[in-house]
């Protein structure tokens, strides 16, 4: 399978360039469809379940990088349906993202994931979903170390997982489901820029010497998590 796996690069998201609001919400709500179709919510989802099955009957969510706030939306419900209170903060660096939110019950912000602006241990929970792979290594450390320092609890990643097929998948059904230019050429280098299952978990290991818990998931995602106050379960 190594054949299918290319080299890890960074190309250039043009989105991350972008300062036109009507065009970052445009990609953004791609984005958002492909989450909920192809398993970037799901992945979360599937972390959150053990989060929720503890006693725990309210909790406090962060998720650092939240876009247009689809993941944390669908992650209220799903606590809902559960029993379980989760109140929720959102991050992002773009503030005509952090607007978007608004219409859902997230309470977001805008702010650096390599600074984020609030205390050690300030939430039970601290997700970041296809956030990880924007950055180069030393970057990357930082939020890892970030989202550490924050969570009180649990930490999960959610990202891709680098694939020629996951290349060629979503190349091929972004034309009829219609996605903008820039939304496929972003997917394409975001896939390019994922990770494989050793090379997060090294990640992870470096930044805050915890072995995570790492799985690959369907539509070419990977998830890694860690407690924060205890093992690892």
């Amino acid at each position: 399978m190594a054949l299918l796996t290319p080299a890890r690069r960074r190309g250039v998201e043009w989105l991350d360039e972008e300062r036109d609001a009507t065009l970052q919400r445009r990609s953004h709500r791609d984005i958002a469809l492909a989450n909920r179709l192809f398993g970037g919510t799901s992945a979360v989802v599937a972390e959150m379940r053990q989060v929720l099955s503890s006693a725990v009957a309210s909790q406090t969510l962060l998720d650092v990088g939240t876009g247009t706030g689809d993941i944390p939306e669908r992650l209220s419900r799903y606590a809902q349906s559960r029993g379980v209170v989760l109140e929720i903060f959102g991050l992002d660096g773009r503030p005509e993202l952090v607007r978007m939110t608004r219409p859902w019950a997230i309470a977001a912000v805008c702010g650096d994931a390599r600074s984020l602006p609030f205390t050690a241990g300030a939430f039970d929970v601290v997700i970041a979903s296809q956030l990880l792979h924007h950055f180069a290594r030393e970057d990357a450390l930082g939020v890892i170390r970030e989202l550490h320092r924050v969570a009180r609890r649990r930490v999960i990643i959610a990202d891709l997982r680098r694939s020629w097929l996951a290349v060629a998948g979503l190349w091929l059904v972004s034309f009829p489901l219609g996605f903008h230019r820039v939304s496929r050429h972003d997917g394409v280098v975001s896939i390019l820029r994922g990770f494989e299952p050793s090379e997060l978990r090294s990640l992870v290991r470096e930044a805050v010497g915890v072995d995570p818990a790492v799985h690959r998931r369907a539509g070419w995602r990977l998830t890694a998590s860690w407690n924060v106050t205890g093992p690892d379960e």
